[in-house]
């Protein structure tokens, strides 16, 4: 099979004999509509999707011979399509994304024989939209792939602002040229504020969280096992497992993204929501035959470190949070509260859903193995002020939990502790020191990926600091700073953490710890 790695043209995909996951009876839905807007994360096809859509657009029936949209498309017009592209560039010149469209004008100038008269970009847009309109007979199609690339490459930067402003002035031609338009769609990572990049036109139609177009982007379990199934079976012959248990794998590495508020099941009074897998991962690891951690080792944007490294971000305080579907998908800039830019960028997705009348609660967590490991492996280096923290940590440690022994797990965490510089200790975000020792912990025990772990576990009395689940062993945890290990160990017994472990024929710990605020490091550790 011949994967379509670092290939985003959908002519290449078909002509070069490329597996191509079939997704065009939704782009046939897709467009019938108008202005639309669209936030994936990065890597997750939507710049094949724009191709597939100017291929569609421009009328190249060929291409699609085969496809589920030639069942659904019987005109197959050609309309002049407008592309514009903004996922490469130097955006801190502040001149960029002018003499970019500029380049672009040009050559749609001279496609359609216009003179211009003007230098405003914005003007210069709307006379050729309005000229290609006239001059073909068809409306214009509008791609921007990557619309806020331009912002992110200088977020809480002075050039912000400029290249926000120079946006709007291409934005604006929209609404000045409706008339023109047969269809628009804006793609990109992030959703910025619409009052602030949008302002210049009507509002387009966001469809990020609409469940009809969940699939759009990524791979579903019926698409992985319909066009890869053999493959998979190959890859299992190399792990030694079955094909099923190969299958769990990969979903365990690379699977859980939700992309929308899912189906009301009234049967199961609970959200149904499609998972759909990461297409850049799953791509790569059926062609390496490996399971490796692709996507995130592709890039680490910038733009999210300066936001993590600015605020008071604390993982384990927005994991145990509940929110509305605005509250993370309408984008604010706002360095105290980043659970948005999060969350868009594909680091967190919807994993549960409370509704409370009309009125959806949703939490939020990692999509899977391979972004968890990453990302916390991210935040403890930050964190901590350490490079390389998850390697030789997360090995010795899930050893010891993996064989009981609980003298070599108090004397790893010791020693973790003492080799936490001294400047870490102390950092802003460190705004108190209980909070610190307990995000400490909830770092080390998030890089352990392949055990449950349950931080803040509430019961009707109270809730457990934090419960580790592994396959013979359950450890609870209760930690005290400047109190006694005696004192964590009777809260555990009196709130009855361990309740619901009364049948379990796991083995369990109940482990309370003591922090000194003065030597910072655990003085008592106390096991039953």
């Amino acid at each position: 099979m011949k994967y379509p790695i670092g290939r985003q043209t959908f002519s290449t995909l078909i002509e070069g004999g490329y597996v191509y996951v079939d997704k065009t009876d939704l782009v046939y839905n897709l467009a019938q509509k108008d202005i639309c807007f669209l936030c994936r994360p990065r890597r997750f096809g939507k710049s094949l999707l724009l191709s597939t859509l100017e291929s569609y657009f421009k009328g190249e029936k060929e291409l699609f011979k085969g496809l589920k949209i030639e069942e659904l498309e019987k005109e197959w017009k050609q309309y002049p399509v407008f592309r514009i592209d903004f996922s490469k560039g130097n955006f801190k010149d502040s001149s960029y994304i002018s003499s970019t469209m500029s380049n672009y004008l040009d050559k749609w100038e001279a496609e359609y024989g216009v003179v211009s008269k003007y230098n405003e970009i914005g003007v210069r847009f709307s006379n050729v939209i309005a000229a290609a309109h006239e001059k073909t007979g068809r409306k214009v199609v509008i791609l921007v792939d990557e619309y806020d690339k331009p912002m992110l490459d200088v977020l809480m930067e002075p050039q912000e602002q400029l290249n926000r402003d120079a946006l709007k002035e291409i934005y604006s031609t929209f609404k000045e040229t409706d008339e023109h338009l047969r269809f628009v769609l804006l793609t990109g990572v992030t959703k910025f504020s619409q009052v602030s990049v949008f302002s210049g036109f009507n509002q387009p139609e966001d469809i990020s969280m609409k469940s009809e177009f969940d699939a759009l982007c990524g791979i579903t379990k019926d698409e992985l096992v319909g066009y890869f199934d053999k493959e998979i079976e190959v890859m299992a012959k190399k792990y030694g497992c079955t094909k099923d248990e190969m299958y769990l794998l990969l979903k365990r590495q690379y699977d859980g993204y939700h992309f929308s508020e899912g189906m009301w099941d009234e049967e199961s009074s609970r959200e149904e929501m499609l998972d759909i897998f990461n297409p850049y991962s799953v791509l790569n690891a059926l062609n390496d035959r490996k399971l490796g951690e692709y996507w995130f080792k592709s890039g680490t944007p910038t733009y999210l470190m300066r936001l993590l490294d600015r605020g008071k971000t604390n993982m384990q305080e927005i994991l145990n949070g509940e929110y509305e579907s605005s509250y993370f998908m309408d984008y604010k800039a706002d360095i105290e509260d980043p659970l948005a830019m999060i969350y868009q960028s594909g680091y967190l997705t919807i994993k549960g859903c409370e509704r409370i009348g009309c009125v959806r609660f949703y939490t939020l967590d990692y999509p899977n193995v391979e972004v968890k490991k990453g990302f916390v492996a991210l935040l403890a280096n930050d964190y901590f002020k350490m490079n390389n923290v998850q390697q030789p940590l997360a090995l010795t440690i899930n050893k010891a939990l993996m064989q009981g022994r609980i003298d070599d797990l108090r004397d790893e965490l010791s020693a973790f502790f003492a080799s936490i510089p001294y400047n870490a200790n102390y950092q802003e975000r460190a705004w108190s020191y209980e909070s610190h020792y307990h995000y400490t912990f909830y770092l080390i025990f998030r890089l352990l990926s392949c055990y449950t772990i349950l931080t803040e576990k509430e019961n009707s009395r109270g809730r457990a600091d934090m419960i580790v689940e592994t396959n013979d062993y359950v450890y609870i945890f209760e930690f005290k700073l400047d109190g006694t290990a005696v004192e964590a160990l009777k809260q555990i017994e009196d709130k009855g953490y361990a309740e619901p472990y009364a049948a379990d024929k796991r083995k369990l710990f109940r482990i309370g710890v003591s922090f000194s605020s003065e030597k910072k490091n655990i003085v008592e550790w106390e096991v039953v």
